[in-house]
C-alpha cells in the first residue's frame, strides 16, 4: 500500500510552524531545580570533559551563564579551582575533592545531560501544546496520506479522529494496510512542539528526549531561548509484539542508574501505535487495564523505585491496529473509551490496479491494464483471495527477484505473475 517510505513522505511537508519562544531563565530560581542538583550535575560534566570555561559548561548543562555564575562560587569553594581565563571567562577544572565527589556522584547515577526541567514546567508545555489542539483539515489528511489508496471516506473518518485527539482502532483483515496507515498519521500534523532533554521529579532526573523518536525540525532556536528543550515534529512512537508492561513505566537504566521515560510519556503530544495488538506478550486485558484511566481523563500515574507516585500528561493519540476481533480484545467498558473504530477493508477493483500501477512505477516496469485484470482474476478464483493492498508489491518484488535469479531483466506479463502467485501463496 506504501509507494514512497514514511520518510520520503514527511520531507514533502513545508517545514513546521515555529512554536513561540521558551525564555531563557536567568536565575536559579527561574529555572526551579535545586542548585544542589544544578552543582552536582556540573561536577560529573567536569569529570568527563576535563577543563572546560563557565560559558562552555553552561551550554554542556544548557543553562545561561548567569546561573552558572550563581552556582560557581559554592562549588569553588570545595570541589573545583580556576585555572585561568578566557577573555573575561574562567577556566575551570576539579580538585582532588572534586574529582572524588565526582566519582560518587557519578555512582549513584550517570546522567551528564542538560538540565532537566521541573514536572510542572513539563506538565504545562504539554497541554498548552495538545494534541487535540491541534488544527487539522482535509488538505493535511489529503497529503499526509498521499502515497497510500484510500477512499474519501476512509480520509474522512482518519481526519475526524485526529481532530479528537482520542485513540483509534484500526481493524480489518491481514494485508489490508492497517499498519502503513498508522505510521503515516503523524504526519498529518504540520506543527512543531517543544521536548525536553530530561524531566525533574523527586529529586531524580527522567529523560525524555530519544532521537530514535522525536524528529528536530531542523530550525534554528531562536536567541534566548531555553535550550533545555527541543523542537520537533510531533513524536511517532510503534510498539509491536515486544510489548511488555515494563515498557509502559519508568525503566532504571543499568549502566546509567538514570530514569527513562516509559514509550506513552515520550509519545505525549504525538501518536503512539500499539502494532499488531493482541499478539503482545502481555495480554490485551493487561494492557487495557494499564490505560483505562489515562484515557480517560489524559493523565498517568508513574512509579519510581523507591514508591514515589507521581501526575504526568497522557496527551497521545493512540492507535490500536490490529487484525483480530476488537469486540474479543476489549470489553464494552473499554471500548466506550476508543471513540473512533475505523475498519480497514480490501481493495475495490479499481483501488487494486492504483496501487499495481504505482508499484510498478516504482519498480520502472510498464503497466498493463491486461495483467492487472488477470491477476485479479487469480486472486478471486485460483487463489480465493481478497484484493489486499499488500500484494501489487510482494508479488512484483518476487517477479524481479525471479528475473534476476536468470539473469534477465524483469518482465511482468500473465506467466511471471501466475509464477509469483503460485511462490506466494500457500496451496492445499
Amino acid at each position: 500500500m506504501i509507494e514512497t517510505t514514511i520518510s520520503e513522505a514527511v520531507e514533502e511537508f513545508a517545514a513546521a510552524p515555529l512554536q513561540p519562544a521558551i525564555p531563557q531563565p536567568r536565575t536559579v530560581q527561574d529555572l526551579g531545580i535545586r542548585k544542589n542538583l544544578l552543582q552536582d550535575l556540573a561536577l560529573k560534566i567536569l569529570h568527563l570533559e576535563g577543563e572546560m570555561t563557565l560559558l562552555e559548561l553552561a551550554q554542556h548543562m544548557r543553562v545561561s551563564l548567569s546561573v552558572m555564575d550563581e552556582i560557581f562560587p559554592a562549588l569553588r569553594r570545595e570541589y573545583c579551582e580556576v585555572k585561568g581565563m578566557v577573555g573575561n571567562i574562567h577556566l575551570v577544572a576539579l580538585t582532588t575533592m572534586g574529582r572524588s565527589r565526582a566519582l560518587e556522584l557519578l555512582a549513584n547515577n550517570q546522567y551528564v545531560g542538560p538540565a532537566p526541567v521541573t514536572l510542572a514546567d513539563y506538565t504545562e508545555r504539554v497541554r498548552a501544546q495538545s494534541v487535540r489542539g491541534a488544527e487539522v483539515g482535509p488538505p493535511d489528511v489529503a497529503l499526509a496520506f498521499s502515497h497510500l489508496v484510500l477512499s474519501q471516506p476512509m480520509l474522512a473518518q482518519l481526519g475526524t479522529a485526529a481532530v479528537s485527539g482520542r485513540a483509534i482502532f484500526l481493524y480489518g483483515s491481514t494485508g489490508t494496510g492497517k499498519t502503513s496507515i498508522a505510521e503515516a498519521l503523524p504526519a498529518i500534523y504540520s506543527d512543531s512542539v517543544w521536548v525536553p532533554y530530561a524531566v525533574e521529579a523527586h529529586g531524580q532526573i527522567i529523560a525524555v528526549y530519544d532521537p530514535a523518536v522525536h524528529r528536530p525540525t531542523g530550525e534554528a532556536a531562536p536567541r534566548d531561548h531555553d535550550t533545555r528543550w527541543v523542537q520537533c515534529r510531533r513524536p511517532r512512537v510503534i510498539a509491536g509484539g515486544e510489548l511488555t508492561m515494563d515498557m509502559l513505566d519508568l525503566t532504571l537504566d543499568r549502566l546509567t542508574h538514570c530514569y527513562l521515560a516509559p514509550l506513552q510519556m515520550k509519545a505525549n503530544n504525538g501518536v503512539l501505535i500499539i502494532d499488531d495488538f493482541g499478539r503482545q506478550r502481555i495480554s490485551p486485558e493487561e494492557l487495557l487495564n494499564r490505560w483505562m484511566v489515562p484515557l480517560d481523563r489524559g493523565a498517568d500515574y508513574l512509579a519510581m523505585g523507591g514508591g514515589a507516585k507521581f501526575e504526568v500528561p497522557f496527551d497521545v493519540l493512540v492507535v490500536f491496529a490490529t487484525n483480530l476481533d476488537p469486540a474479543r480484545l476489549a470489553d464494552e467498558a473499554f471500548l466506550r473509551r476508543i471513540q473512533n473504530k475505523i475498519k480497514v477493508d480490501p481493495l475495490t477493483p479499481s483501488e487494486f490496479h492504483e496501487v499495481f500501477r504505482a508499484c510498478c512505477q516504482r519498480h520502472s516496469l510498464p503497466y498493463d491494464d491486461a495483467v492487472g485484470e488477470h491477476l485479479i482474476e487469480l486472486l478471486r478464483s485460483e487463489f480465493q483471495q481478497p484484493l489486499r493492498p499488500c500484494y501489487p508489491g510482494d508479488l512484483i518484488n518476487l517477479v524481479v527477484s525471479a528475473a534476476r535469479y536468470e539473469g534477465t531483466a524483469p518482465k511482468l506479463d500473465r506467466g511471471t505473475v501466475t509464477q509469483a502467485c503460485r511462490n506466494y501463496f500457500l496451496r492445499v
